[in-house]
């Protein structure tokens, strides 16, 4: 038997899942391991082989793939924990990217501090050259300038380097010329050039996505290094994939040297498991709800595809690479609950983490956290946590909520009652946030909850925000591990075009030329079926931003292509923003080309017809101490009709049906909830 195995590294919990030829799903969680992810990896590989009868080397020798999302280089740039990076620039730009876009990032907050150097001043070298803005050379590169200049970096003992010269989008000589000399000289450094990672105007962007990606570089490298050798010496021989931020997945070759791609690496599995399961039938208007240890991460996914962000912050870095559009929210099962400045509660951002995680693990932790709260109020089963794996500690739970009490003035069951109110209204406010900023009602979206913690909060965050819908797959707990095994290879590639007046067909389709063969060399080593999937950034010609248009449907031999194209911006503009001036000049911008290796999917599941089972009885918190019955998951037959209040057990998660909830298993396993109001 051939296994797929997806691995997410959260923030508490590693989960590992594997899938046979026959969609038939296994899955196991292992706590993280910060100081070394790749501990957790193989600590969730083991506990995954026990489950399916195998030890770690017969396991790994009967798995064909393994796909990985990882936090390492997120959390490299939110700790600060990343290379010594050395800037070469051209001179007279030295301060691009201390000076940003002018703009501080809450322009009304008078006392907001400058943002941190992302590389100290005298790490910025100047190297005089100059490329003018059509590609031109102003002024030949001065190679002793640059000798002199990647001495003082060696003296200095970096770690990488990132090369950003101007105008390198149009005509890279100099940054090859550079970069190829930086790793002559600086051979163990890790050398990242502009025109490599980001070939697109805007100095500031493309200068501080290379900058962030040789930051991560090293650490991502060298991570990767460590978990390929420890697997293959554990009997692995198949393809290491990794997750990158734009919902694709790339050999490890590809992602370290593209290292800031993987800083959504594990979120974004989670938007894949959602595409495929719209593609299953669920819906083609999702809005994803992953609430795990640390955080809740929020996406939309409408008409069966999801949004893309075109550059985002992580910590102080900005990343301009195409990623998915999600929303993160310092709120998980780990958020740590206090008494605010203000005198009142609230929950997070602040987490217990894996280590030691909240009060009940017993592993030090004494702040009052979520899950402790949720522990005190019924809702966990403290001798089944992760199917008995772990033993929860109702104590000392109940110790830290009553300290956190006490400072209240309130009794402790009230205070955990409080702890799960709160965290459910900051996470409806995010899910506002991610709707109604692109003018979407989420009333109009089925809510697709998963992450360990999502089960207990889901149906009372769906009432607040007014969805009638819900749905909980049996994989909540480990969904985006899973959704990594139902997605592709990518490679992701962008030119800035001429801004010249109208649209230059011929320019347009020598640039998506380019990027074809481009990208197909980056995947020759597949040998699958390889698909091309074009866009571009269109704008009026007086306006500073732009939009991106998909173009695969257009024919492009066809006499009006420009026409066509500027139909398309039109409607485009039109569906996004409820006009259009079809009489304006429409401006290409860059051009966008996704190339994509086709992986196999995986198919979809049918739970088995099978006889109901009773419910077992649990004594929950419902503003007063209730009997509730308790389903186990996996025991529930399709059709099963399952009124609130009542819980919902698996191994991994619990589901919490409130009155007025109704819920149903669907032949497909994910349970549907149809919510009553608050």
């Amino acid at each position: 038997m051939t296994f797929s195995i997806g691995i997410d590294v959260g923030g508490t919990f590693t989960d590992v899942v594997a899938a046979d030829a026959a969609g038939r799903v296994t899955f196991a969680k292992a706590a993280t391991t910060p100081a070394d992810q790749s501990q957790g990896v193989l600590d969730g590989l083991r506990l995954l082989g026990a489950r399916l009868g195998l030890d770690l080397a017969g396991l790994l020798a009967a798995t064909g793939r393994i796909v990985h999302g990882t936090t390492v280089a997120t959390n490299a740039l939110l700790e600060g924990k990343t290379a010594r990076v050395g800037l070469l620039i051209t001179e007279g730009h030295r301060d691009v990217i201390e000076m940003r876009e002018g703009l501080k990032p809450d322009r009304y907050d008078l006392r907001q501090p400058p943002p941190p150097d992302q590389v100290p001043r005298r790490l910025r070298l100047a190297v005089r050259e100059r490329i003018r803005a059509d590609g031109g050379i102003e002024t030949p590169l001065d190679e002793a300038a640059l000798a002199r200049a990647l001495d003082a970096l060696a003296a200095e003992e970096v770690e990488a380097v990132a090369v950003c010269f101007l105008h390198s989008w149009r005509n890279p000589a100099h940054e090859r010329a550079a970069a190829a000399a930086a790793r002559a000289r600086l051979p163990a450094a890790f050398v990242t050039a502009s025109h490599e990672v980001l070939p697109e105007i805007k100095e500031f962007e493309r200068f501080a996505t290379t900058v962030a990606n040789a930051m991560v570089g090293p650490v991502v490298r060298r991570y990767l290094d460590r978990l390929r050798a420890r697997l293959e010496q554990a009997g692995f021989a198949g393809p290491l994939l990794v997750m990158l931020s734009h919902g694709g997945v790339a050999s490890i070759a590809e992602a370290a040297r593209l290292a800031a791609g993987t800083a959504l690496s594990g979120p974004a599995g989670g938007i894949a498991a959602a595409l495929a399961l719209a593609r299953q039938g669920m819906a083609d208007d999702l809005l994803t709800f992953d609430m795990g240890g640390t955080s809740t991460d929020i996406a939309l996914v409408r008409d069966g595809r999801p949004f893309l962000a075109a550059a985002r912050g992580v910590g102080a870095a900005r990343i301009a690479l195409p990623s998915l559009d999600i929303v993160t929210l310092g709120a998980g099962g780990g958020s740590i609950a206090s008494l605010g400045r203000t005198g009142l509660l609230q929950v997070g951002p602040r987490s217990a983490g894996a280590d030691p995680g909240p009060a009940c693990y017993g592993r030090g932790g004494r702040e009052p956290t979520v899950t402790d709260a949720n522990l005190v109020l019924g809702y966990l089963d403290a001798a089944a946590f992760l199917g008995g794996q772990r033993r929860l500690d109702a104590a000392a739970a109940e110790r830290a909520v009553a300290e956190l009490a006490a400072s209240l003035g309130l009794d402790p069951l009230a205070t955990a009652a409080g702890i799960h109110r709160v965290v459910n209204a900051r996470m409806a406010d995010g899910l506002r946030v991610a709707t109604v900023r692109r003018g979407v009602d989420p009333r109009n979206f089925v809510l697709l909850a998963f992450g360990g913690a999502a089960g207990l909060h889901v149906a009372a965050v769906a009432a607040e925000l007014g969805i009638a819908r819900v749905c909980v797959p049996l994989e909540a707990a480990v969904l985006s591990a899973w959704g990594m095994l139902n997605t592709d290879l990518r490679v992701e590639l962008s030119r800035s075009l001429s801004q010249a007046a109208g649209i230059d067909t011929a320019a347009l389709a020598d640039a998506f030329a380019a990027m074809a063969a481009e990208g197909r060399d980056r995947l020759a080593w597949f040998g699958g079926d390889v698909v091309e999937q074009r866009r571009a950034d269109l704008r009026y010609g007086e306006q500073v931003f732009s939009i991106e248009v998909p173009l695969d449907d257009l024919d492009w031999s066809a006499p009006d292509l420009a026409a066509r194209i500027g139909g398309a911006f039109h409607d485009r503009h039109e569906a996004l923003f409820t006009y259009a001036l079809r009489g304006q000049e429409v401006v290409p911008v860059n051009a966008r080309l996704s190339v994509i290796g086709r992986l196999p999917a995986l198919p979809p599941k049918h739970v088995p017809a099978r006889a109901p089972a009773a419910p077992a009885m649990r004594r929950v918190y419902l503003g007063g101490w209730r009997d509730v019955p308790l389903h186990r998951f996996e025991a529930l037959a399709p059709g099963a009709s399952l009124p609130g209040p009542a819980l919902v057990e698996s191994d991994s998660t619990t589901i919490l049906l409130r009155d007025g909830d109704r819920a149903h298993l669907d032949r497909r396993g994910w349970l549907e909830v149809a919510v009553g109001a608050l």
